[in-house]
């Protein structure tokens, strides 16, 4: 975000908070003569609207708030009830701070409103013990949050395009381009870029566990990885075209626009099945075309008639077979796409979509598919429970602090550790130097404004808008220290309407703060301090051992297996890794020091390998057949057992350079002489499957790339969007060289 639309956006939610907290603490404060509910109804809308991250904008961020006010009243009464003494209330706010932080596992709504709920509870746990005001402490908060939602119906943030409209768009860009082609390589993979969810809102992103999203999700990167092939196609030389690839082509666009249609409009999207017909017959024809002259019952193109353009020799170029291979690949992510947005839209699909491993969500009830995701994540593995956990820790440890040394508004301790804890040690120890400064300064000012206007409160009533609208729009623009420092003027004109204070209220709230930054600081450093920097790198070494394995398996399942009697390698273990190394990757981009420290390896071309890597398991199977080899001039057939062996050999080097990269990630040993040995290298003599060829000659400059992102260079090198498209074109064999 630019720094003009990045200000508007700031001087929005200052007034909607401003507003919504004036409007409810005058009136409870000066007319209703409520001081408890008035507070309350301050705090709820800085909690919620500032103090927490509610993604969406206008009417998707107020329902968002209408729907935290059951449990925001809940957590609040439970803390008012656990207020009774120190280790209640302690206890409580272990168990509320890891249920509300690991609440994460739902997606970034969820994630947005848990330091909001965190914050009812911790300004309802501390003394006094009064439970006499439960129902004005309610009323109070239901008023805040309520105002609040007006607010953000009133003056709500540009409304973004949804993810649906994301997909529909790069659906239209694709079918263009499967049907007329001429676009540029590089406007179809920034199109394809837009699916990335780094790129997408918060609140758009299909991170839910429910089937809706999941298959959003899965469709999202399926449109990704054809409009990036798409691109390599285009790229490609133009003796490889044939009227067969042209008819597959046309039918992938017509499906990419029903797809974007039933998206945009609500009609039912098109059965995949048809699409999946059209690749087989596309592929029985590859195999009588590789084995030699095509008999007269080729592929029918759209019109019917038999495919035009057939070559004059008996075999066609190498250089045909691959791009036919290409074409057969990207069509497969238009199925796969086809097939997710069909769950997506009508829910469970008529008939079990296939690979059903890869489409495992389909089937299960919406219960299961939350118990799954919340199981899969509760392991000292996941970021999300390691993030939960250290949350939960800090807090409780605050509160027992605060509670033990009975300091004077305690809950600013457990305050600071919630808004300025990091999930590493570094990053937590920038935040807090910039908070205890601020907070300085700030008690100073405050300590001087107290004693300078003394008990005049009407004065008082006349700077807390404008302190609250300055605070709230400048402190983020100009950084934490300028934030804390503003926020302890803020409190100090607020508490001093409520009850009269002194200039001590500054220095409480300044050794408030100093205690609640070391806790934090103790926390971060005792609880995984490293962040998601080590956890990514082993999430990505398991990813690619699992994944890796599934080379050699894939390789021998199309050597030795006839096409009928071939079976899928397991790959539920991959698909545990997948989502493991996914989360770590998303934390581990947003910490502040992500690859600051030193030469980081492409994690998004390890993800992207990955992937290839089960889809290629799932795809060659059913559509890598293997051609029938002719026998060679001299009657024998050493060709075909060269052309076996290496195909053997390359795909157990692409398991052994998956390994090393893995060992590499794991514990940064491997010597780097070895670094670029043991990738597969050449052709075969004869290509047993010329599919299973392009896929392991891809995969070796992938995990090459990735190897080399590991070398230590003079600088760092940049991020790129690995190619998830094809890998770069292979070297063309002479037009006369038979395959």
């Amino acid at each position: 975000m630019s720094a003009a639309p990045r200000r508007a956006a700031f001087l929005r939610r200052s007034v909607r908070v401003t507003v919504a907290a004036s409007v409810g603490f005058y009136p409870m404060l000066y007319a209703a003569g409520l001081p408890v509910t008035a507070l309350y109804a301050l705090f709820a809308p800085i909690a919620m609207g500032l103090l927490s991250a509610v993604p969406g904008s206008g009417r998707q961020q107020a329902s968002d708030i209408l729907r935290v006010i059951p449990p925001a009243l809940a957590v609040a009464a439970l803390g008012t009830l656990l207020a009774v003494n120190t280790w209640a209330a302690t206890g409580g706010m272990l168990v509320i701070g890891f249920v509300l932080a690991f609440a994460a596992v739902a997606g970034p709504r969820a994630a947005g409103v848990g330091p909001g709920l965190q914050l009812f509870y911790i300004l309802a746990c501390f003394p006094p013990y009064a439970p006499h005001t439960l129902l004005e402490r309610l009323a109070g908060l239901s008023l805040g949050l309520l105002l609040l939602a007006a607010c953000e119906i009133l003056l709500p943030d540009p409304a973004v395009p949804t993810y649906r409209q994301r997909l529909a768009a790069g659906l239209r860009t694709a079918a263009h381009e499967a049907r007329a082609g001429g676009m540029p390589p590089r406007r179809l993979r920034e199109a394809g870029a837009t699916m990335r969810l780094s790129h997408v809102p918060p609140a758009e992103r299909p991170a839910g566990a429910g089937r809706t999203d999941r298959a959003l999700e899965q469709a999202g990167r399926a449109v990704r990885r054809l409009l990036g092939q798409l691109a390599s196609l285009a790229e490609a030389h133009p003796e490889g075209r044939d009227q067969a690839s042209a008819t597959l082509l046309g039918r992938v666009g017509t499906l990419c626009e029903e797809c974007a249609r039933a998206l945009t409009e609500g009609t039912r999207p098109p059965a995949p099945e048809t699409l999946e017909h059209a690749m087989r017959s596309f592929q029985a024809y590859r195999v009588r075309l590789a084995a030699g002259p095509p008999g007269p019952d080729g592929p029918p193109t759209a019109q019917g008639a038999e495919p035009a353009g057939r070559p004059p020799y008996a075999r066609p170029p190498t250089a045909l077979l691959r791009r036919q291979s290409r074409v057969l690949a990207l069509a497969e992510s238009a199925r796969v796409a086809g097939v997710a947005l069909d769950i997506a839209l009508n829910g469970v699909p008529a008939r079990t979509p296939a690979p059903r491993a890869m489409f495992w969500y389909a089937e299960l009830a919406t219960p299961r598919l939350w118990a799954r995701r919340v199981l899969g994540n509760v392991t000292l593995r996941s970021v999300l429970f390691q993030n939960a956990v250290r949350t939960a820790l800090g807090l409780a440890a605050a509160r027992l602090v605060a509670g033990s040394l009975d300091l004077t508004h305690g809950f600013w301790v457990l305050l600071v550790v919630l808004t300025l804890g990091r999930s590493t040690v570094g990053a937590t120890w920038q935040a807090v130097r910039g908070a205890v400064a601020g907070n300085a300064a700030g008690a100073v000012v405050a300590g001087a404004l107290l004693i300078g206007i003394g008990p005049l409160t009407e004065a008082y009533a006349v700077l807390l808008a404008p302190l609250m609208l300055l605070a709230f729009f400048g402190g983020p623009m100009l950084g934490i220290a300028c934030t804390q420092g503003l926020f302890t003027l803020v409190v100090a004109t607020a508490f001093a309407q409520i009850s009269p204070v002194t200039w001590r209220l500054s220095e409480a709230r300044m050794v408030d703060v100093v205690t609640g930054s070391v806790i934090g600081l103790l926390c971060g450093l005792l609880a995984w301090p490293a962040g998601a920097r080590h956890e990514v790198r082993r999430a990505m070494a398991g990813l690619l051992r699992t994944c890796g394995a599934l080379v050699p398996a894939t390789a021998e399942a199309l050597l030795t297996t006839p096409p009928g009697e071939r079976t899928v390698p397991g790959t539920l273990a991959s698909l545990h890794r997948m989502r493991l190394a996914e989360a770590a990757y998303a934390q581990y981009r947003t910490e502040a020091s992500a690859g600051a420290g030193g030469s980081e390896a492409d994690w998004h071309a390890v993800l992207v390998a990955a992937d290839d890597m089960l889809w290629g398991a799932h795809r060659l199977p059913l559509f890598g057949l293997r051609p029938a080899e002719p026998e060679p001039p001299d009657g024998g057939g050493p060709d075909d057992s060269r052309s076996e062996e290496w195909t053997r050999r390359s795909a157990a080097a692409l398991e052994g350079a998956a390994g090393r990269i893995a060992v590499r990630l794991g514990d940064g040993s491997a010597a780097a002489g070895s670094r670029a040995a043991g990738f597969p290298g050449g052709r075969p003599p004869v290509p047993p499957s010329v599919d299973l060829e392009v896929w392991i000659a891809g995969l070796g400059h992938q995990l090459q790339r990735i190897e080399a992102s590991l070398a230590p260079p003079e600088q760092d090198p940049p991020e790129q969007d690995p190619p998830e498209q094809a890998p770069p074109e292979p070297r063309q064999d002479p037009p006369d060289r038979e395959p």
